[in-house]
């Protein structure tokens, strides 16, 4: 029987309907598959009223001596009333009731702990986050049990105790066995938490908020699954925003290299580690909607688009799968007559980049001029103080950068020229042109306030009609 990987997403288990919702999409698939379900921390419709984000604060409140343990009874009455909601049977109710509360016991201890010393680690940091998952693996454990599967609660918070590297490939793979000696032998289905345990430098910090996609990721790459299912609240990947495109649409399936781009420059497409580590291994990812189960989503294929994929797309007249954009970034413009013929220059710029840990979207280059785009930095001031060393700096702000993507686009001449003339029809003005080694992605620089015009002219030119 082939391995499915499912993980689901912390608004697709926010309430006991939505619990059940998604005990009922893991129930359907038994018969076909094996499953392995892993889990966020639960939420209900925003970030900020989740639980991770609740129990962050918590930690915050601590160190201010504030009161975090009202943030706490917030987090457990939100259980409390899902599980209440979604379990029917009182003795699995009265026991999840209970793991709970002795779970939020034993953070609460934690957090006086910190409030006398008034000092959050890395390392406690972690700690505080990792309830968020232990409390939903073990919610849904029950709820499936008590629809009649077979589940069982499975913790991985202390697999990585002594923590590891993250840019290190052995890390990975120690990890992956680590996790597979860790999951349950039996027959059943397991109930997975996305936290795995101490980062250094703390998981959100260097991983972020979706360590818990990496998790299933790094499950389906030592299983050798036959596809990781990533569960949100949309359709699929789409040609662009729906929320500003009308007419965007679902694609059924893209390449690695289109869903990387993609995620860098702006989609929420899924975690750049999460598809390092499928891909890697051969494993399919899929993106589906917990809310509308039987619609396919969209598939990022391992090996990349196939010779017939690609030949649909050619008579589709689809040079580009995707539009979008990469809002209120700021453009750092770097010149200097020193530059000319200079041996070295460019790097000492990048040097000033390096230490002070700003990182570079996008870099344009000529012989006097150095342009790059960047995301927020509380170091920018001390970045363009060293600068100034170097050149005359300036710095404009309140910039998107708008990026085309697409295989197709490799095969074909004139795409940048189809793509600027459509922009200037729109009377948008463009101020930095870059186009990436692989031919996949053609990005610019644009005003922010241009950036919903902008986008909507590009999708009607390329991917409408």
């Amino acid at each position: 029987m082939s391995l499915i990987v499912q993980k689901f997403g912390g608004t697709s288990l926010g309430t006991g309907e939505r619990l059940q919702n998604v005990a009922r999409i893991v129930q359907s698939g038994t018969t076909d598959h094996q499953s392995i379900v892993v889990v966020s921390a639960m939420s209900s419709y925003t970030k900020a009223e989740g639980t991770t984000s609740r129990l962050l604060e918590a930690g915050q409140q601590a160190l201010a001596n504030g009161p975090f343990f009202r943030i706490l009874d917030l987090v457990e009455q939100a259980h409390f009333e899902a599980l209440e909601q979604a379990i029917p049977d009182p003795e699995i109710q009265e026991e999840i009731r209970e793991f709970v509360h002795q779970e939020l016991q034993a953070l609460k201890s934690f957090l006086d702990a910190i409030h006398v010393i008034r000092e959050i680690s890395p390392r406690s940091q972690d700690l505080i986050v990792g309830t968020g998952e232990r409390l939903s693996a073990r919610l849904l454990s029950g709820v499936l049990r008590s629809m009649g599967v077979e589940a069982e609660y499975t913790d991985l918070s202390e697999i990585l105790s002594n923590g590891g590297d993250t840019n290190d490939e052995a890390f990975y793979q120690q990890l992956q066995h680590a996790i597979r000696a860790k999951l349950p032998s039996t027959h059943c289905v397991p109930v997975v938490t996305g936290f795995i345990g101490f980062v250094p430098g703390g998981i959100i910090e260097r991983i972020g908020r979706g360590y818990t996609d990496l998790t299933a990721a790094l499950i389906a790459a030592e299983l050798q699954a036959e596809e990781l299912q990533i569960w949100k609240e949309v359709d699929g990947i789409f040609s662009a925003d729906p929320r500003k495109v009308p007419n965007a649409h679902v694609l059924d399936a893209i390449s690695p290299t289109e869903a990387a781009e993609l995620t860098y420059f702006g989609s929420e497409v899924i975690h750049p580690f999460t598809m390092e580590r499928a891909i890697q291994h051969k494993v399919a990812i899929r993106i589906k909607n917990t809310f509308a189960p039987e619609k396919p989503g969209t598939v990022i294929v391992p090996e990349g688009m196939d010779d017939d994929a690609l030949a649909t797309r050619r008579l589709q007249n689809r040079v580009a799968v995707a539009v979008t954009t990469k809002n209120h970034v700021r453009v750092v413009n770097v010149n200097s007559n020193r530059m000319l013929h200079a041996s070295g220059f460019i790097g000492q710029v990048f040097d000033a980049f390096r230490k002070h840990k700003v990182v570079i979207d996008l870099i344009s280059t000529s012989e006097v001029n150095i342009s790059c785009t960047i995301d927020k930095s509380d170091r920018l001031d001390e970045l363009v103080e060293d600068l100034g060393a170097l050149g005359d700096v300036t710095l404009k702000h309140d910039r998107a950068i708008l990026s085309l993507v697409g295989e197709g686009m490799q095969a074909h001449v004139g795409v940048a020229g189809r793509m600027f003339s459509a922009l200037a029809s729109a009377e948008v003005n463009i101020e930095l042109i870059t186009q990436g080694a692989s031919e996949i992605n053609i990005s610019c620089v644009i005003q922010q306030q241009d950036a919903a015009t902008a986008i909507q002219a590009v999708h009607q030119h390329f991917l409408e009609g």
